[in-house]
Parts: structure tokens; sequence; C-alpha cells
């Protein structure tokens, strides 16, 4: 080596050495710096600015500046243990929560079955491997399927998804509780059917539907809280991460982990790589937005098991800096919380009960098929309509407002609120089918036509309406013009048939619409002894999980391939 090479040799590493000598002092201090800063601004913080954004827990007030810094190894971020907590000791007390969940279990079981039909959706399902049959494993409503939990968590999340016809939770973050379902129902058949058998899994347990339900309770309750206050999409983050938090909760203890345990497995949901929505919206509206709840049960089933394994958490998954949750994906900003965890959301759920439409869309449908009627009545069509100005909340501009956009596949159509009234202003119906590509609404000229000419304006009032806890209403009105200049009278609709608000006069059209999902897969017998079976609470809550969902097999489907 030459002495030149060897004198720049010597001075790179004499620079490396000092560049190390300065950062190293610089670097420790920030984070104690930071979680003095932290500490003290979380002290100083008066309970007037507290009021409107209390923690889920009394704990949760206190613990933010007692949690240890992550360096200490211990200490759990308290909104983990907040809803371990409630998952293990909080008992769900409310026949009303009990009453509501039984529906949303019929109907989306339902809505499960319907999926089925829709060749995209069942060419996802069965098992990884063609053939493959797990002993005493989960089955798949509607199919011959028996899968192992995880793979089974895809499944029933996936059909149940596909048309996005299940019920829904409006806030701060919207999205579907009874996605969970796919976790719920498929530990809980798995490990029935396994200690049935003969094995151990969480103490030998086996689940009736009434576990089930209450499953479904705080699995509703653990996603609609953390949606209430708390935006995801304004992040870009998909809504299915509260679907996989609030899964993972549950089945934790229902696969016999403890309550420190089940906190382990609730950071491992946190930490795990969370979905962009860009999959919701153009120009890459697709498919997956209908599997994306089934791919977030079947990871909260998963990384459950791997806490049973003996996998232990991260304990400030949350709050660690620079690596953590709200500094990494929530830029710097902590979950609020409205209301503690009890069973609210299961009490004022909304039903998807009129149209298979994204549900900001649910009360400007039904505006349209009124508008329909009337302008029959007049001797009119939707041939005649100049041009349509809707009043709506900003969450529907936000989401479903594409006058303009080019509609490329289903996915683009049924999250378009243009295309949805238009499809009804013409036909005076909106189906499933009518999203799909080379539909009788989708090669619609006037459709297309007609959805251009219908504009969106957001009320601030119907924006307050939806996020205020007494009302949560999702509130549209139509105002037509007509090619002759007549202006129709505004068409309001506040609340759509299955809001908490209209929830009796929607249950005979709930059940009317499970009867109808079922007709295509079971004979007429066998849907009216599933019907009555779902009308009977008591008995349907004390049958055994596996007895209940074998109700549901179908060994020669004719929509799923074996």
């Amino acid at each position: 080596m030459s002495a030149a090479n060897r004198g720049l040799r010597l001075a790179s590493k004499s620079l490396r050495l000092s560049q190390r000598q300065c950062l190293q002092p610089a670097i420790r201090p920030l984070g104690i710096a930071a979680a003095t800063v932290n500490s003290a601004a979380a002290l100083r913080s008066p309970a007037s600015s507290r009021h409107n954004s209390f923690s889920t827990m009394a704990s949760l007030q206190s613990a933010a500046a007692a949690t240890p810094s992550p360096s200490a190894g211990k200490g759990y971020d308290p909104e983990i243990t907040d809803i371990a907590d409630y998952v293990h000791n909080k008992p769900i007390d409310s026949e009303l929560a009990f009453d509501t969940a039984r529906w949303v279990f019929l109907d989306t079981l339902g809505c499960g079955l319907e999926g089925l039909r829709f060749k995209e959706c069942a060419k996802l399902l069965g098992p990884i491997v063609p053939g493959t049959v797990v002993p005493n494993g989960t089955r798949v409503p509607g199919t011959p399927f028996q899968l192992d939990p995880v793979n089974g968590a895809f499944n029933i999340g996936a059909m149940i998804r596909w048309l996005d016809y299940n019920d829904c939770w409006l806030a701060a973050e919207w999205g579907h509780p009874s996605d969970n379902l796919g976790a719920i129902l498929a530990v809980a058949d798995w490990v029935t059917r396994t200690n049935k058998a003969g094995g151990n899994l969480a103490g030998g347990k086996t689940f009736t539907v009434r576990d089930v339900l209450e499953g479904m309770i705080k699995a509703h309750e653990i996603q609609g809280c953390l949606a209430l206050l708390n935006s995801f999409n304004k992040v870009g983050l998909d809504h299915v991460v509260l679907v996989k938090v609030a899964s993972t909760a549950v089945v934790s203890k229902m696969l016999g982990l403890d309550e420190k345990q089940t906190a382990d497995a609730i950071t491992q949901a946190w930490v795990d790589g969370q979905s962009l929505r860009t999959y919701r919206h153009s120009p890459n509206t697709m498919s997956r937005k209908s599997w994306a709840a089934g791919d977030a049960c079947q990871r909260a089933v998963n990384l459950a098991l791997k806490v049973l394994k003996g996998e232990t958490g991260i304990p400030t998954v949350l709050s660690a800096p620079v690596w953590g949750f709200y500094d990494v994906l929530f830029k710097g900003k902590k979950f609020e919380f409205q209301r503690p965890y009890g069973s609210y959301v299961m009490e004022n759920v909304l039903f998807k009960v009129s149209y298979p439409a994204e549900f900001h869309s649910q009360t400007a449908v039904e505006g349209s098929e009124k508008i329909h009627a009337q302008l029959k009545a007049m001797g009119k069509s939707a041939a005649d309509i100049k041009g349509i100005t809707v009043r709506t909340h900003e969450a529907c501009i936000r989401i479903i407002d594409k006058q303009f956009k080019p509609m490329d596949n289903f996915a683009d159509r049924d999250h378009c609120i243009q295309y949805m009234m238009s499809v009804m202003l013409v036909f005076g119906r909106l189906t499933a089918g009518d999203y799909v590509d080379g539909s009788e609404a989708a090669t619609s000229e006037l459709v297309e036509s007609l959805r251009k000419k219908i504009k969106c304006v957001e009320d601030p009032q119907f924006t307050a309406d939806y996020h205020d806890p007494a009302l949560r209403t999702i509130s549209n009105a139509l105002t037509v013009e007509l090619n002759d200049g007549t202006v129709l009278d505004e068409v309001v609709v506040e609340a759509p048939l299955g809001h908490r608000l209209r929830r009796e006069d929607a249950k005979p059209e709930i059940l009317a619409k499970y009867k109808r999902h079922l007709g295509h897969h079971f004979s007429a017998d066998k849907v009216g002894q599933l019907v009555e079976l779902g009308q009977d609470a008591k008995r349907l809550e004390s049958m055994s999980v596996d007895e209940y969902v074998d109700l549901y097999v179908c060994e020669d489907s004719k929509f799923v391939a074996p």
C-alpha cells in the first residue's frame, strides 16, 4: 500500500471517529428531552381541554405521563391495556346489544352467501393448496371447504365484505364492524370442533352462538370507538386496520390467552404493516377493497396464534418516539376517545337494508327512488333531467363524489354516488348486478350522461349531524331541474332505513334480505328452517357454533368449485 493510500485511510478513520463523538451526545439527550416535554405537556393539560377527548378508560387519563420510556422495556401503552381489560373483564349486559347483534349476525351471513354468487369473489376462496382439508377445521358457509382458522378467517371475511352490503359505522373513520365476524366465527368454529374431537384448545372451551354474539359486540365496540374521533383515511391508511386490531383482541381471549398475552397480540396488530387505501380511490380502485377485510381477519388470527405459541409484544408500539405508530403513521397525533368501551356501537350500528351501495349514498339513492316515481307520475323520465344538486355531508364528497371520473370497473361504480343515483333514476332499481362490467346499467349511455349532471355540495349542518353522537345521520338532499325549466321540490332523506332511528321499520326488510340471499343456495325448506331459527333468539343463542355453521355447509355449491 502506498504512503498516500495509508495516509488517506488514517485520515478517513480519524474523521469517522470524530463524527461519532460529535453525534453520540446529541442523539441521546434528544429522546430524554422529548419525553420530558411530552410528560410536562400531559401534566399541564387542563381538564377543560380533555373534556371532549377523554381516555377510553379512567386509566388512560392518568397513564400517559407515567408510561415508561421504550428503553425501560416495560409498561404498555394505556390504549393497549384498555382494550385488553375490556375484552377480559367487561361483561356485556345490554339485551339491546345482543338483539342487534343477532340481526347483524344473520344479515352478515346472508351477505356472505350473496357474495359467493360473484365469480371474482368465489375464485379467491378455498384452501391455499387445492384439495386440502383440515380435520376439525373451520367450515366456510355456502361452500364445501374446511380450512385452518387463518385461511378460514380470510374466506369468511372476504365473502362477507364483497358486495359492500353488510352493516356500517360512520364517524371520523368509517368501516364495517361486522367484518370482524370472519375472524370470530372461524376461531369459534375451529376451537369447538377441535375440542369436541378430544382437543384442549382454550382449556377445552366449546362456543355457543351467544358467545359469538358477545365477541361481535366487543369487536364492534373496539373498532367503532377507535373510529369515533380518529381518522385513518386522512393519513392514507385503510380502515381495515381497525378490523385487524378489534379481531385480534377478541380472538385472543377466545383462544385462551390471558390479559397480558392479549395486550401482546394487540401490539402485534398495531405494528403489523397497515394497508394503504389507494385501492379504494382513483386511479387505483380495484377489487382488493372487497377482500381487504378478509385479509385483516386472517392477519388477526395469525398474530393471536403466534402469541399463543409464546411470541411477546411491543409494549409502546403506539407511543415510541420516532419508530412508534403515532410518529410513523399518524403524524405524531395520539388517539382521542369520546367514550369508554361498552356496547354503544352495536346498539347504534347502521344496517344496509335497501341497496348494495356505499353507505354515504344510501339516503341519496332512496331520494332518487322517490324522484323516479315522481317523474313517472308526471309522464317524464330520467332523460328529462337537466341537472341535479345534492346537498350532502363532507365524508360523502371525500369518498364517493366522482362526477366526471370514468367508471372503469365494479369497484368504481359501487363507490360513485352519481352512478348509483343515475341507475336508480333511469331503471328504478339498484342491485349488485348493476355494477358488473357489461351489465345493462354499466353500458347505458343515459346513466353515463346523467351522472355527469349530478353535482355534490357540502351542507355544514349535514356534516355536523353526521358526527353528532345523538344523531349520526347520513343526510342527502336532492334538487332536480328538468329540461323544460321545472324545478322539483327538494327531496331530503336524513336517516336511511336501517339507522337506529328507523331500526324497527328495517327489521322486516333485513329478514326479507336474509331470506332472499339464502334462497340462491338452499331449498325452500332449508331456507324456512334457517329463517325460523334466526328469529328464535333463545334457541339460536344456545346452539353450539359448529352445529349452527353445519346448517350452512354446501357440499355441492353451484357457485364455488371444490
